[in-house]
Parts: structure tokens; C-alpha cells; sequence
């Protein structure tokens, strides 16, 4: 209704602070209600929002073109001022003359944009469903990869037990076939073998006489 009434100065001005930028107004500052340095100053961090959806490191020419300044100082100095007023994040890199921008504000949607801003959502949802397909395939190839451990682990396990009973009874069965009554095992360990003490006691006579004979040979020798 504003843009068919006797407001409709008003209505396009409103139209440039939510879609436009500072040159915008220029081209028409004639036919629209003139603007305090407020609002210039307002209507400059709009556009250099603007300018950091499309570039996240703009140079100072562009910015001095686009917002109308005279020289460096005053950019800089509206930069501080935005940041301050958290419209936009970054810093300014004085060397090689230019803002980088790491975060701005959105600014309103144009009707016509809508389509363009509906197609790219659509992308992002394919593009979801195809990662979330990725995962759940790496989730159930996980799943099997543990199953299969899992089998294998008790497989092993049910072997080793056999094992271990097989051995058991092994060993009890050698046992049994090579155990003796335990009166008669001590009676073996106390009583030595026939023929045992008679060899002792030669060995011993053969020393005595060993022992005499070299008595007697000392004696006659002194």
C-alpha cells in the first residue's frame, strides 16, 4: 500500500535499508527523503555486510567506492564502529590495505531470492541423506566385523577348553597306569639293592689297607 500511496519515497527507502547498500541510495538520493549521518552511517555497515556475504576479504578501494569515503581513516573508523555494534567480526589488515571479515549479519531476503534459497536447502538435505547413508553402511559393516570377532573369540575359547579336558584326562590315564602301592615304593627307597653293601665294604677295607701300607712305608723311611 506504501508503494502506491504518496508515501512511496518513504517505502523505497525502507526497501534499500533491508535489501540495499549506500550506493543504491545514491543513485536515487534525489527522489528519496535525505538521510542524518546516522543513518548514513547505518546504511554504510548495511552494505558492508553486503559486500561480506559475497567477499571475506574486501579491499579498502572497493570499501572507499562503495560507501563514499574520503579517505582511509574514516573507513577504518566506521569498520570499529560496526564491530562494536557486533554487525560484523574481523580485523583490518593494514598492510595489505583490506578487511577480512570472519562473521557478519544476515540481512533481509528478497522475494525472488526465495527459490534460489529453496534449491540450495534441497541440496543440503541430498547431501545429508547421502552421509547419512555412508554412516549407517560403516555402522552395519562395523556391526558384522564384531559379530565375526565375536564368533571367532568364542570358537578359540571352545577349543582351548577342550583342549585343557583332553590333557586332563590324558594325564590322569598315564597316572593311573604308572602308579605302585606306596608301602612297597618305601621299602625299595629304604633297602638297598643285593650286592650293594658288600661292594661298600670292600671299597672300605681297600682304603684301610691303603692306609696302613703308607703308615709303614713313613715309618721306615724316618
Amino acid at each position: 500500500q506504501l508503494a502506491d500511496s504518496e508515501f512511496s519515497p518513504v517505502f523505497r527507502l525502507l526497501t534499500i535499508f533491508a535489501y540495499g547498500t549506500y550506493a543504491d541510495y545514491l543513485a536515487e538520493a534525489a527522489n528519496l527523503p535525505p538521510l542524518t549521518e546516522a543513518q548514513k552511517n547505518k546504511l554504510r555497515h548495511l552494505s558492508v555486510v553486503t559486500l561480506a556475504a559475497k567477499i571475506k576479504c574486501i579491499p579498502y578501494s572497493v570499501l572507499l567506492e562503495q560507501l563514499q569515503l574520503k579517505n582511509v581513516r574514516q573507513l577504518e573508523d566506521l569498520v570499529i564502529e560496526a564491530v562494536y555494534a557486533d554487525v560484523l567480526r574481523g580485523s583490518l589488515d593494514q598492510r595489505n590495505q583490506r578487511l577480512e571479515v570472519d562473521y557478519s549479519i544476515g540481512r533481509d531476503i528478497r522475494r525472488e531470492e526465495l527459490s534460489t534459497i529453496t534449491r540450495t536447502l534441497q541440496e543440503w538435505c541430498q547431501g545429508c541423506e547421502v552421509v547419512l547413508s555412508g554412516i549407517e553402511e560403516q555402522v552395519s559393516r562395523a556391526n558384522q566385523h564384531k559379530e565375526q570377532q565375536l564368533a571367532l573369540k568364542q570358537q578359540i575359547e571352545s577349543e582351548v577348553a577342550n583342549l585343557k579336558k583332553t590333557i586332563k584326562v590324558t594325564t590322569a590315564a598315564a597316572a593311573a597306569a604308572t602308579s605302585q602301592d606306596p608301602e612297597q615304593h618305601l621299602t625299595e627307597l629304604r633297602e638297598p639293592a643285593p650286592g650293594t653293601n658288600q661292594r661298600q665294604a670292600s671299597k672300605k677295607t681297600s682304603k684301610a689297607k691303603g692306609l696302613r701300607g703308607s703308615t709303614k712305608i713313613w715309618s721306615k723311611s724316618n
